[in-house]
């Protein structure tokens, strides 16, 4: 199957609203070499460091690891190139630690914010929705599209999405709901009952306020 571009006019009833970032993931490497303890604890203090000269600076709105590894940050750019000079200076991406996606991202629910200190870390069901087209899907993915941002609107209605965006012109975007995750509700959207969407579930640990909640 090839992947699709999803086109920003099918979300401009969320678009209208939405703020331009870059959203990174930091996908964790099964083949990152192995490291004596003092040198990885050192690396991620380094990682650690560089994430709160970035947030003081303005540049990184929110970040979270997932769990069982890896994790995302959200930068306050438009510039894909931009963040990648931003992210240079960190110790574990220039350690090659993860395997590093940035994509530019359109927060339509709820914008990334700086989180108020002292930090209160929660975990949030982290949802990622990735778009395919088949020969199913081809000639009428504008109008499964328009049903899936339907769906999300329910389940906005509900109270527990933290966030949702897109990934710009690219496919896909994200979805974060607060609370114990039903899946099976996730998996009743027409996206993915009709063979447009494919998902990827993860528990995010992120600080409470990250995306304006209370």
């Amino acid at each position: 199957m090839k992947k699709i571009l999803l086109v920003t006019l099918l979300f401009i009833n969320f678009v209208a609203l939405g703020q331009k970032y870059t959203f990174v993931f930091l996908h964790k490497r099964t083949d990152a070499p192995s490291m004596p303890k003092e040198q990885l604890d050192k690396l991620m203090e380094g990682h650690m460091a560089n994430i709160n000269r970035l947030a003081k600076e303005g540049k990184l709105v929110s970040a979270g690891p997932f769990e069982g590894g890896g994790g995302i940050f959200i930068l306050n750019t438009q510039s894909v190139d931009e963040a990648k000079q931003w992210l240079s200076t960190d110790p574990g991406v220039q350690a090659n630690r993860w395997n590093i996606e940035m994509l530019p991202y359109t927060s339509r629910v709820s914008k990334p914010c700086k989180a108020p200190e002292p930090y209160e870390m929660v975990s949030y069901s982290f949802i990622r929705f990735d778009a395919v087209v088949s020969k199913f899907t081809a000639s009428n993915y504008p109008q499964i599209i328009e049903k899936h941002n339907a769906f999300i609107k329910k389940l906005v209605d509900t109270g527990n999405v933290v966030t949702e965006g897109i990934f710009g012109d690219h496919d896909g975007g994200i979805l974060i709901m607060r609370g114990e995750l039903q899946k099976e509700v996730i998996e009743a959207d027409p996206g993915l009952q009709e063979g447009l969407l494919e998902i990827t579930y993860k528990t995010l640990w992120i600080a409470k306020g990250s995306f304006c909640e209370k």
